[in-house]
């Protein structure tokens, strides 16, 4: 049976989410402080994690940079009223798979939730090469044959969708579906801006751009 923390300091809100997630079939613990989630989060006893935002002690911000700086590939989905744009892209930036405002519907928590678990299942395998490039999904870790390479969060699932599709063309829209996780507007460029960090950091060409398509990895 799959884990699931939830992060709220409300009561209310928590509780909710508990039974509605027990009902679905999950274990469930919940943390009402930042301390609590981030040390619980660390145990690797849970298989996701539903992140508040504002957590007494410190944030859901903190909790998520101190999780992703240990090297947790934990699956965080925030669920918070801080649903401004610059906080939106503050949590997918510091490493959230997703990021949900409040007021909420339980069914479409539960259908992100079902997604992302989906997809660690699907991409268990600990280690991705191609060409050279090699990447360390457990540990996050990047490097080029015997040379290290830094990654923030957000590159390093960038690059790991493109190996898991290696030689094949991955649209902009893919690309923000499948990392971001959130519903940009589809002109926005932050995709071709992650592929220009990428660029710099493993080599121009590695990565095609596919003119009127979007980028493969070649």
């Amino acid at each position: 049976m799959a884990s699931i923390l939830i992060a709220d300091d409300e009561p209310r809100i928590s509780g909710f989410v508990e039974k509605g997630l027990r009902a679905a079939g999950f274990a469930t613990c919940v943390a009402a402080t930042g301390p609590q989630a981030l040390q619980l989060a660390l145990t690797d006893e849970f298989d996701l994690l539903v992140l508040d935002v504002n957590l007494p002690g410190f944030d859901g911000f903190q909790v998520l940079e101190q999780l992703r700086g240990s090297g947790s590939r934990l699956p965080v989905i925030m669920l918070t009223a801080r649903v401004e744009l610059r906080d939106t892209i503050a949590g997918l930036e510091g490493g959230a798979d997703d990021y949900l405002g409040k007021p909420f519907r339980f069914d479409e928590l539960l259908a992100r939730i079902r997604i992302r678990m989906r997809r660690e299942d699907a991409t268990s395998a600990p280690e991705l090469t191609h060409g050279g490039l090699h990447l360390d999904v457990r540990t996050r870790r990047a490097r080029i044959r015997d040379h290290a390479v830094e990654l923030s969060a957000r590159e390093f699932a960038l690059a790991e969708e493109l190996l898991r599709h290696a030689g094949q063309v991955l649209s902009r829209e893919q690309l923000l579906s499948r990392v971001w996780g959130y519903d940009f507007d589809p002109g926005s460029n932050v995709a071709d801006v992650y592929i220009g960090y990428l660029r710099q950091k493993l080599g121009a060409e590695r990565i095609e751009t596919v003119r009127g398509v979007g980028y493969r990895l070649v």
